[in-house]
């Protein structure tokens, strides 16, 4: 029979039954994976203190690469900037998710203040608009309702395939397609007061790096410029590495995938403990603080097995790049009585 490729498909990097035991609920898990609710509620305290110095930690590591790069002064030394600020938005965009997830502080109005002010605006990021979009993502993965599923499906996918997604990254067009329509809003009067907030905050921080490092080009160069390189291909490597090629299914195995987790993925593509993203959608109201320890949880229950997680992220994009898998025509269907699906 003849096939056809469907860039489309979904599930195509689900793992098979052997690494998916049937071993919920046990004494310390429900059914659903999540903790019991004497456990649950210990995986669920916020840390607002030691949040608000990572936040400021992170904006003082900022203002400090910026001022080496600034004092150093040579082409070099901004070349490094310019690579270093993809981690950089890496950082403001974990930290926001948390945010948005209203888990950075236990007070609403700090959460979302240091959520929208601190780090979303600076990452060009609509903080109530992704809010709204990503619980959309995490009440129903893969769903009809789903908003990231160009993101997600055609895996595995031809190398060549996989190249030509990075290489638009790397040069900017995707950039580009992101910030378009950013610009955009501010031509509708119903979106002109989010687009106008985030452009007024980055305005705001090229007349203080301007007037810090005494060059107007800093900014277009080792701000915007990284924002629409090299975090887009940071941010497509990690993204991809959550939930490509997966499915729609109540098992979030099924949904999200396990990595194990290095330090140098860590540094570059998964801080703040999100590379432990099977565990966040298992119970997405863990803080980013205890994902670990509630992925153990998780191991020891067997319910994460070996077989399940991926080595390392360089194995997950190899495996995710060795070629589409084909995909044959639906047959047509017998004459008789429909069968209801669940």
């Amino acid at each position: 029979m003849a096939t056809m490729m469907r860039p489309d498909r979904t599930g195509g990097m689900v793992p098979g039954p052997e690494a998916l035991p049937d071993v919920l609920p046990t004494e310390r898990l429900l059914v659903s994976g999540k903790a019991v609710p004497e456990l649950r509620a210990d995986l669920r305290r916020i840390a607002g203190f030691r949040n608000a110095l990572s936040v400021a930690g992170l904006w003082l590591g900022i203002v400090a690469l910026w001022a080496a790069a600034a004092r150093i002064d040579h082409p070099l030394g901004y070349l490094a900037l310019f690579v270093l600020m993809g981690p950089v938005f890496a950082r403001l965009a974990i930290l926001g998710h948390e945010a948005a997830h209203r888990l950075l502080f236990r007070n609403r109005t700090a959460n979302d203040v240091v959520g929208r002010w601190v780090l979303d605006h600076p990452a060009f990021v609509p903080f109530d608009i992704y809010r709204r979009s990503h619980f959309a993502h995490h009440k129903d993965e893969f769903g009809p309702g789903e908003p990231d599923i160009p993101l997600y499906a055609g895996y595995p996918q031809a190398r060549a395939s996989w190249r030509r997604k990075l290489w638009r990254d790397a040069n900017g067009n995707s950039g580009w397609k992101n910030l378009k329509p950013l610009l955009r809003a501010l031509l509708k009067k119903v979106s002109r007061p989010f687009a106008a907030k985030i452009l007024g905050t980055q305005l705001v921080l090229w007349a203080a790096i301007w007037a810090l490092t005494g060059h107007w080009w800093l900014y277009p160069v080792c701000w915007l410029g990284p924002w629409m390189t090299v975090w887009r291909v940071l941010n497509r490597l990690r993204a991809v590495a959550e939930h490509g090629g997966m499915e729609r299914s109540g098992d979030r195995r099924r949904t999200t995938h396990a990595i194990r987790q290095s330090w140098s993925a860590r540094f570059w593509i998964a801080p703040y403990n999100t590379g432990w993203h099977l565990a966040h959608h298992t119970d997405m109201g863990v803080p980013w603080r205890n994902l670990p320890r509630y992925h153990r949880e998780l191991e020891a229950a067997g319910w994460i097995t070996p077989a399940l997680e991926h080595p390392s992220y360089r194995a997950f994009w190899k495996a995710i790049s060795t070629g589409p898998l084909p995909v044959a025509p639906a047959e047509p269907a017998a004459a008789g009585p429909a069968t209801p699906t669940s």
